[in-house]
């Protein structure tokens, strides 16, 4: 497909873009999990797509609710993505990692007409916490749900076979579509708007509350084809989605990089490295997601050597800063020699720069590309707004159709992150070069003061990752009495290496300025992350503040 022949920008619902490929593709291979017999094609997809819909319909989801998916990459996930987005319902994706609080803040702020939960995962039981919320739920007719604590909440649904009380089971809502009639469906999508919000995900929040991003049709549809466009996707491709659904790197980069592209989405329920490599191997993966840990931890694998990567080709490293070592060994151990680095925030739906598979090896490792079609992106000048000049850094900022309707009644939060013009102020800073190569070098809130020297984590992470023996380096500032802030490095160890604290300090000095050497040092087992694969770093600062009290002395 040439795609110079496409306009950037296309007015096209979800609903319309699925049409399109199962017209061109309908017995190619859709979705495939590895480890259990669930094999679609375009065609069997669609319909499954249109059966859950039609139930949705029936029990009265009107256009605007908003539906939660509370659950892990199970394979009625991205069904239930295209049937929300069939009806005009939006898809309120829930973080995995949430527990009883955080689920109570999301119902709550959305608004919440619809819920589906799986049973649980890792130390948390879904169906119990939902209980607990919504007691309502063991007395109340199905269908008639009245929650004190969530007034707008209608219906709950479990996503699996099993019968809970007040929950319709994926089976009853399949056996209800025949009463939604095939006129009734089709007056429903073509009352739909591209510009719709179809998609709201509640940010991680590094800081303070999270918010949800209100995210169009036309917003990640477009942003999903260019993804897979910088990636020279085409029908043949199947891309290994191991990074989680709930969160744009899987329902977006992923899932809508694939459709838009006729692509094969093999997705894994959960990450586990093994899987990763099996899946790889077994269906001849072109394509591999991940985050930097991710990838870590497969190149790492004590199995790694007893697995075929030569169908690999491409790919997306994203999600926090990419080593360029791992990006070297990436490229080289497996073969993924046009893998591609993705930068957006889910404000912007959400890529808004990338790298382009004949970037030069330089660009493609140490720069996060270029802006993507009909985006704009700048790099300001926090104080003054004004725009840096090549190779000056900055705060960066974009502005296209990718830039998100705003967060769910949060309009002072709105207008903070949008200004006046249109420009989107990511909180990141950056530096881009003459040919419009950008560079992520920190977080305004991440950058360490130290004695009146600006000092960026990553430039010190970057130097430590050289160092033999070190498998992963997260750096923050430290509070100091004496100079504001201090440099504190948190590194995992590669296995049998056993590093001292001055080890670290001794191979920085001479090579990185003495005000950068990190003065506390702390090996970890792993790092406090959001489920979506970011490491959090105030938590990071949090645990530095015990360990090292003698900073404020």
């Amino acid at each position: 497909m040439d795609h110079n022949a496409r306009p950037p920008v296309r007015d096209i619902t979800l609903g319309q873009l699925l049409d399109e490929t199962v017209a061109r593709f309908p017995d190619n291979e859709a979705v495939v999990y590895v480890d259990r017999d669930f094999r679609l094609t375009w065609r069997e997809f669609a319909a499954l797509v249109d059966r859950l819909a039609k139930g949705l319909m029936a029990l009265g989801v009107q256009r605007g609710e908003k539906v939660a998916v509370w659950a892990t990459n199970v394979p009625y996930w991205v069904a239930l993505q295209f049937a929300t987005a069939r009806i005009g319902a939006v898809l309120l994706t829930v973080n995995t990692s949430y527990k009883r609080e955080e689920l109570k803040y999301l119902l709550s702020q959305s608004e919440c007409e619809n819920l589906f939960v799986i049973d649980g995962f890792r130390d948390t039981d879904y169906v119990q916490v939902v209980n607990e919320l919504v007691p309502e739920l063991r007395t109340c007719e199905r269908g008639r749900l009245r929650s004190a604590a969530f007034p707008h909440l209608r219906r709950v649904f479990f996503l699996g076979q099993e019968k809970h009380r007040g929950m319709y089971s994926v089976p009853e809502l399949l056996s209800l579509a025949c009463m939604t009639t095939d006129e009734d469906y089709a007056a429903r999508q073509a009352d739909l708007d591209p510009h719709d919000v179809v998609n709201m995900q509640y940010t991680s929040g590094t800081t303070g509350f999270p918010k949800g991003v209100m995210l169009t049709h036309a917003s990640i549809g477009n942003n999903g084809y260019w993804i897979g466009a910088n990636q020279r996707f085409t029908e043949k491709d199947r891309v290994c989605i191991p990074v989680p659904l709930f969160h744009c790197f899987g329902c977006v980069l992923g899932v809508l990089a694939c459709v838009n592209h006729g692509a094969c989405m093999v997705i894994l329920e959960t990450f586990k490295p093994l899987d990763v490599m099996a899946a790889v191997d077994q269906e001849k993966c072109t394509a591999l997601y991940g985050v930097p840990t991710m990838f870590i931890a497969v190149l790492e694998h004590k199995l790694f050597e007893r697995f075929d990567y030569s169908s690999l080709r491409t790919g997306i490293m994203a999600g926090s800063p990419c080593p360029v070592p791992i990006m070297k060994k990436v490229m080289e151990v497996m073969n993924m020699r046009e893998i591609t680095i993705c930068y957006g925030l889910t404000e912007s739906s959400p890529v808004m720069t990338q790298t382009r598979v004949d970037d030069d090896i330089r660009r493609r490792t140490e720069s996060v590309g270029r802006a993507m079609p009909a985006v704009e992106v700048r790099v300001v000048d926090p104080e003054t707004g004004e725009v840096c000049p090549p190779g000056v850094q900055g705060e960066v900022c974009c502005r296209g159709y990718n830039v998100m309707k705003g967060y769910y009644n949060r309009p002072e939060a709105t207008a903070e992150a949008i200004d006046k013009d249109g420009w989107l102020h990511s909180g990141d800073l950056g530096v881009m070069d003459e040919d419009g190569y950008l560079a992520i070098t920190g977080r305004l809130k991440d950058m360490i003061i130290r004695g009146g020297e600006n000092i960026y984590p990553r430039e010190v992470e970057e130097f430590l990752y050289t160092l033999p023996g070190v498998s992963d380096v997260q750096v923050v500032g430290v509070q100091s009495r004496k100079y504001g802030e201090e440099v504190a490095a948190f590194v995992i160890q590669k296995p049998g290496v056993d590093l001292a604290p001055e080890d670290v300090r001794d191979a920085c000095r001479g090579n990185i300025a003495w005000h950068k050497i990190p003065k506390f040092v702390a090996f970890v087992e792993g790092y406090p992350m959001t489920a979506s694969g970011k490491v959090q770093k105030y938590k990071l600062r949090e645990m530095a503040v015990e360990l090292f009290p003698e900073t404020m002395q």
